[in-house]
């Protein structure tokens, strides 16, 4: 199956400042994935690259096994969700799903006009006198109805509260039950990621520090608690570390079974795994960090 979005060697720069950095990775499509990463990491770099808004400095990007922009055929077969649920504030919602039939070579009215009702969205309000999270679901609305195979979510929802946050992810996956879309949703609310995503993406200073299947990396980081030492056996990576007197906790990677009876095991949540990935590369110095961080997909 070709991939949803693939990079090879990929950097970014705005003058100086690097966004992304040699960044090499393959997201697979038929997926929901998360992309998650501190601020400044190159989350939104990378949605821009793969709906064609920027080229890359250095390197390639493929989207759907073609050029991002190329032409009005590939960008037919992506949506985009800008950050901050970009709507007309001064079209109504009905001139919104009017200018999506004219825009849009697969446009779906009719799912449009039964979702803004479903919605309960009058079609003669103005988009700008509606609510943030009426006006995302709008937006969301748009990019969908455009009959993407691919949907690029930047933040969609950072701003809302969080019975918002809850409508706009089940109408989500929805659409992922009823049209089959691959997504890519960038956000920070990794729990709400965790409710909704099977594959994760975690960029730090413009690297992958980590992917794969979510339950993938569930299963292969755990917590220990025991005695304090100074090592662990082979194919065990210590990702965090913190120690009170002669006991030490470790939240580590492996996919061997962990066999010392010293140890107590305890499940990790995703957050849990998040967090410490990006803990380690600030403690660390981000910039000598991320190289070591990286994890086979």
């Amino acid at each position: 199956m070709t991939a949803a979005i693939e990079t090879v060697e990929v950097s970014k720069g705005y003058g100086r400042r690097l966004a992304l950095t040699d960044t090499t990775m393959t997201i697979p499509a038929g997926r929901v994935v998360g992309l998650v990463g501190p601020n400044g990491a190159g989350k939104t770099t990378l949605l821009h690259l793969a709906v064609g808004l920027l080229r890359p400095t250095s390197g390639t990007i493929s989207v759907l096994g073609d050029t991002p922009g190329a032409g009005p055929e590939t960008l037919a077969r992506v949506g985009f969700l800008a950050q901050d649920s970009p709507v007309y504030p001064r079209l109504r919602v009905g001139d919104h799903l009017r200018a999506g039939t004219w825009l849009n070579p697969h446009w779906d009215g009719e799912f449009a006009t039964r979702r803004v009702g479903e919605l309960g969205l009058d079609t003669r309000q103005r988009a700008g006198t509606l609510s943030g999270g009426q006006r995302a679901q709008l937006a969301l609305t748009m990019a969908v109805a455009k009959r993407p195979e691919l949907l690029l979510l930047d933040e969609p929802v950072a701003s809302l509260d969080p019975l918002a946050r809850r409508e706009f992810l089940q109408t989500l996956m929805e659409v992922v039950a009823g049209h089959g879309v691959s997504v890519v949703l960038s956000s920070h609310l990794i729990a709400d990621l965790e409710r909704v995503c099977d594959y994760l993406v975690v960029l730090i200073a413009g690297r992958v520090a980590l992917s794969g299947d979510v339950d993938d990396i569930r299963a292969s980081h755990h917590l220990l608690t025991g005695p304090q030492r100074d090592s662990l056996p082979a194919g065990q990576t210590i990702i965090e570390a913190s120690h009170v007197g002669r006991q030490s906790t470790l939240l580590i990677r492996t996919t061997d079974p962990i066999f010392d009876p010293a140890w107590t095991v305890t499940p990790v949540t995703l957050d849990d795994i998040v967090l410490a990935y990006m803990k380690q590369a600030r403690d660390a110095g981000v910039a000598d960090a991320t190289p070591g961080l990286a994890v086979a997909s």
